[in-house]
């Protein structure tokens, strides 16, 4: 996989069925990737929204994430700008508390080979429990509040995010210092990447 270009490997990838019999909705994998882009956007899963549209973070979420990234939607889903990776590919379905973790089967298959073609990337936003434990490692902290609060640590490469969904508004509202010291500082590491 590693000789592969990143146009062949990218087919793989859209070709995966490794988890296809856990999928209630099928496999469709949806990322966004180029070997130029600056800037990596690192989620859970696509939502069920996403996986019907096939494009990421085609929701509230996105919309909110754009509004804290400084940037507009042509700029967002311009791949040679941005790539939008999540930790697992495919929708994994929903369960009574929400949506499922990504699947198990993506990351170990995929994750390391694609990092190692995106050798461009500057700055890696980390959204959610799954990216902060495959990004940071040892290095994160005991929750996502603290680990968020400890943003200057993993700077200027590294951001973690708490997830843009709606369903956060609660955290957001608990923890308005994240609006305050971190956003100003997000938008204008992006500006300068762009």
């Amino acid at each position: 996989m590693a000789s592969l270009s990143l146009d062949h490997f990218l087919t793989e990838i859209r070709a995966c069925t490794i988890c296809e019999s856990s999928l209630d909705a099928g496999v469709r994998p949806v990322l966004q990737v180029s070997e130029n882009a600056k800037i990596l956007i690192v989620g859970q899963a696509p939502g069920r929204r996403v996986h019907l549209s096939g494009i990421p973070f085609d929701d509230p979420s996105g919309d909110r994430l754009r509004k804290w990234m400084g940037i507009d939607k042509d700029t967002f889903y311009d791949a040679s700008k941005v790539n939008i990776v999540p930790m697992g590919f495919c929708y994994p379905g929903t369960g009574k508390s929400g949506d499922f973790p990504p699947r198990k089967e993506c990351a170990p298959q995929w994750r390391g080979p694609l990092m190692d073609k995106l050798s461009s990337v500057e700055l890696t936003l980390v959204i959610g429990q799954y990216a902060i434990q495959w990004h940071l490692g040892s290095t994160r902290k005991k929750t996502l509040t603290e680990t968020v609060k400890a943003w200057q640590e993993y700077w200027p490469d590294h951001v973690v995010l708490p997830h843009p969904s709606p369903r956060n508004n609660i955290w957001l509202k608990k923890n308005e210092w994240f609006e305050d010291a971190i956003l100003p500082a997000l938008k204008k590491r992006i500006s300068e990447l762009l």
